[in-house]
């Protein structure tokens, strides 16, 4: 029996995977469909979108982060009761961890994933050569499944026969519709107010209005047609089974300012025994009664830094339960937050926790961008000695120490190796986003220090 799935890719950034997707999900959607969404890669923000547009959270799939077995069974989980995945590329298709392999790349996952691709290609002033462009694609790597193709920014209906006939004549595949070049629809800003604009309901009208104009000019159900696969072998379905029934309380810190949560971590944590309360630092809420770890997770409290600040009760349960002893991971926007203040590019300061010596200053330019090989400092309970997980940076402030705590970890990037984060008591705290499926037994130490924590904190 065949499932439907289906990798979006693009012959480049910015060619228009998110709007294909996005509109696909949301025009599946309104003809009955239960899609899923996933993103290729470590992004948070794209799989906002696409919880958004189907309703069901969007899980990322990344080889470089995981092996094969873990890709597979997050795929299998996140699809389950769903009509069809659609799965978003990053970047180019071929373009990864390296110029000189598949390795992280979307190439790889529809690879892994057995899925069928549908490639976006910008024939902005172009007809036959598109299907020079596509031909490369497919020759590049010859075990790739390229079903399809979606021809953006056409001029005009004249122009996309043109292109469609170039293609598949030359390529043997279908172009399945085109976009049109459209100045009037784009995708609104995918940072800083995302979250509270969508619980708003702010981009309805404009994902109503998205699966419109796909349908329009895509035909959806040779779409589905392409996205006909075989059910996934090897899978490590083991991974997110429960391994005990809920022992001990994570208070988990979640609202518009820190949302950057890969699903699996939170389900991982559940699976090795914590039941997770969930509360607002931006609303003024305390961290949960009983609670016996702390998770901060990222997201974009610069943004909120003014409200944040003026929650004078919410930052000192913080201050105080880690000033206990609590076992805590702050990852990148939650480091930010547990620090004594956060200065804006327009030179405001806010104080924020105040547990870790030293402010965040934000700046226009990225500061990090890219994954992390994490190896924890001596000392980190998380990562002992000879311990290592995956992660990603991706932040525009930089961190201004004032004291000498010791490093969290020591991670490892294209630019070479460096201490990163700081520790204190029970704390783990830094830019890193961590993928706890990359380190499971990452997640056992942190219950365990939380069970000892419980009993004798």
């Amino acid at each position: 029996m065949t499932e439907k799935r289906i990798v979006i890719a693009g012959t480049g950034s910015g060619v228009g995977k998110t709007t294909l997707t996005l509109g696909l999900m949301a025009a599946l959607r309104k003809k009955g469909y239960t899609v899923q969404g996933f993103k290729c890669g470590p992004d948070y923000i794209d799989p906002t979108y696409h919880t958004a547009v189907t309703g069901r959270p969007s899980r990322n799939l990344d080889s470089w982060m995981f092996n094969e077995a873990v890709v597979k069974a997050i795929l299998n989980r996140g699809s389950e009761g769903a009509d069809i995945s659609i799965i978003e590329g990053v970047m180019g298709f071929y373009d990864g961890k390296s110029p000189l392999n598949n390795r992280g790349s979307t190439a790889e996952i529809s690879l892994i994933t057995e899925s069928p691709v549908l490639l976006v290609v910008n024939c902005h002033s172009m007809a036959r050569s598109a299907a020079a462009i596509v031909k490369g694609f497919q020759a590049l790597e010859p075990a790739v499944n390229i079903a399809g193709v979606v021809a953006n920014k056409v001029g005009s209906i004249g122009h996309f026969r043109l292109v469609k006939k170039a293609i598949e004549q030359e390529c043997g595949i279908p172009v399945t519709g085109y976009l049109e070049r459209n100045s009037d629809l784009h995708i609104p800003e995918r940072h800083l107010g995302l979250v509270p604009a969508i619980e708003r309901g702010e981009l309805d009208a404009f994902f109503d209005q998205l699966a419109g104009w796909v349908s329009r000019t895509v035909d959806l159900e040779q779409v589905l047609a392409l996205a006909d696969a075989e059910p996934l072998i090897g899978a490590d379905a083991s991974l997110f089974q429960p391994k005990r029934k809920a022992q001990v309380q994570i208070a988990v810190a979640r609202d518009a300012a820190f949302n950057f949560y890969y699903p699996e971590n939170l389900e991982l944590l559940e699976a090795y025994g914590a039941k997770l309360a969930f509360f607002s630092p931006l609303a003024g809420e305390p961290v949960p009664a009983g609670s016996a770890g702390l998770y901060i997770g990222g997201g974009f409290p610069e943004e909120f830094a003014a409200e944040l600040a003026g929650q004078t009760q919410a930052k000192a349960s913080v201050k105080e339960a880690i000033e206990r002893g609590i076992p805590a991971l702050a990852e990148c926007g939650g480091f930010m937050y547990l620090t004594e203040a956060i200065e804006t590019t327009e030179g405001e300061v806010h104080d924020m926790v105040g547990i870790i010596p030293g402010k965040v200053k934000m700046q226009d330019k990225l500061a990090a961008l890219g994954y992390r090989e994490v190896k924890g400092e001596e000392g980190n309970y998380l990562l002992p000695a000879g311990a290592t997980a995956k992660g990603h940076e991706f932040h525009y402030s930089v961190y201004e120490p004032q004291g000498d705590f010791p490093a969290a970890y020591r991670t490892s990037g294209l630019r070479g190796t460096k201490a990163e984060g700081v520790q204190y008591k029970g704390l783990i705290a830094g830019y890193t986003h961590l993928h706890f499926a990359s380190a499971p037994d990452l997640v056992e130490r942190w219950i365990q220090a939380c069970l000892e924590w419980q009993n004798h904190g």
